[in-house]
């Protein structure tokens, strides 16, 4: 039925049109039975709800918007598959954007122009400087993501770096190993995601009283399989290999155990490796990686859960962070014994 409109679909259902608003909107409780009535009325209609007539009516359009770095690397594309099952619980849309790291990208959608009808913005943001996000133009709910440690007002989700860095390094120093290797320091070492890494890898190291070798931490460039590859064989180059390595994603993880491949060693029997992300594929390479897994579920939640309380009590409540757990999941990459089921 071209141009159904509420009154249409409450006709079908035999319920008030308030009912029906509720379910589309996923706002209030409604019996189960009924709500599946109602379902099937829209599905039979081609009801489809109109956002612009909704923006005008309540100022509120129920669309966020989340900006991540890079949607391919898989990292992100998990946690989007979480943000819009947190959004859909919500009767919210989530338009994903994918800034590509750029600073002007990243600055237009922190103002929300990317799009009239955004109610808030959930934002990953790489490059993008403070000062320049605290001066931004128009004004909409703003969620930052990840570790870029920005003092602005802004709530922001986030898990605790350090500590987990530290916690795979100390798990590499339970067993056994002393010449612990570092993939994803940056030329410019200014990342706050690499700061804090580094600096619960070089916590651990000292408290075992292990003297840290600079020559163990070669710089890499990005994220990917084959910077991690790269540093890998820079790794093993050297007179005094190390006998462990820990890489700041799981992706350089993967391109560090290819390289251990090339140069016929085992894992982890001449080398252990620790990775970070807990992606897909960690769990079903081989051998299967060790790696640091953040609650992507969590922070998909507190992240949605706070836009959305922004967007309905703006100034009513001081912003804050919200921290996000994490595990470290151990598999064969450092336990010749464990295997996946």
């Amino acid at each position: 039925m071209a141009g159904a409109r509420l009154k249409d679909v409450a006709e079908r259902a035999g319920v008030s049109i308030k009912t029906v608003s509720n379910v589309v909107r996923g706002e209030a409780r409604v019996a189960e039975q009924t709500r599946q009535r109602v379902l099937r009325a829209v599905a039979e209609l081609g009801y489809q709800p109109n956002a612009s007539a909704r923006h005008l009516r309540t100022g509120r359009s129920g669309i966020i918007a989340l900006a991540v770095p890079e949607l391919v690397a898989p990292y992100f594309a998990e946690l989007a598959a979480e943000v819009i099952a947190a959004a859909k619980k919500r009767g919210c849309t989530v338009l994903i954007e994918d800034t590509g790291g750029d600073p002007e990208e990243e600055l237009r959608i922190a103002c929300g122009l990317s799009d009239p009808l955004i109610d808030g913005v959930l934002l990953s943001p790489l490059r993008l400087d403070e000062t320049v996000l605290a001066n931004r133009g128009r004004r909409v709910p703003l969620v930052l993501l990840g570790e870029q440690s920005y003092k602005i007002p802004a709530d922001h989700v986030l898990i605790d770096n350090s500590a987990a860095a530290r916690e795979a390094t100390e798990h590499l120093l339970r067993i056994g190993r002393r010449r612990i290797g570092v993939i994803g320091q940056p030329p410019d070492r200014a990342h706050a995601t690499t700061v804090q890494r580094m600096h619960g890898y070089l916590t651990a190291l000292h408290a075992a009283g292990v003297p840290h070798d600079p020559r163990l931490v070669p710089e890499t460039h990005k994220f990917t399989r084959a910077d991690g590859a790269a540093a890998m064989r820079a790794l093993l180059a050297l007179e005094e290999p190390p006998d462990a390595v820990f890489c700041f994603s799981d992706l350089l993880a993967s391109g560090a155990m290819r390289a251990a491949y090339e140069h016929r060693l085992r894992v982890p029997g001449d080398l252990a490796i620790v990775g970070f992300d807990d992606i897909q594929e960690s769990r079903y390479s081989v051998p299967s990686l060790t790696t640091v897994s953040p609650d992507r579920r969590e922070i998909a939640e507190l992240a949605v859960g706070a836009v959305l309380d922004r967007i309905t009590h703006e100034a009513e409540a001081p912003y804050t962070r919200l921290t996000a757990g994490y595990e470290l999941v151990v598999r064969e990459s450092t336990d010749p014994h464990i295997r996946e089921t």
